[in-house]
């Protein structure tokens, strides 16, 4: 299932960031997801996503797509 937020902030060199989701917790971004994408992320840029629960049982974004 798809999900649309906002990026909240991503910081290349540290390799992760955060994005904000109306009525949710903020969602991880990794680095890896963000260059799997090809996307550039900014702060406020609109995008849709699949959460994935990792090994440590906290949930990322991957798949991610800039949203209309």
């Amino acid at each position: 299932m798809m999900i649309t937020g906002t990026v909240k902030w991503f910081n290349a060199d540290k390799g992760y960031g955060f994005i904000a989701v109306d009525g949710q917790d903020d969602v991880f971004v990794h680095i890896t997801a963000v260059q799997a994408s090809g996307l550039n992320l900014k702060e406020d840029m609109k995008v849709s996503f699949e959460k994935e629960q990792g090994s440590n049982g906290k949930y990322s974004a991957v798949n991610l797509t800039e949203a209309d």
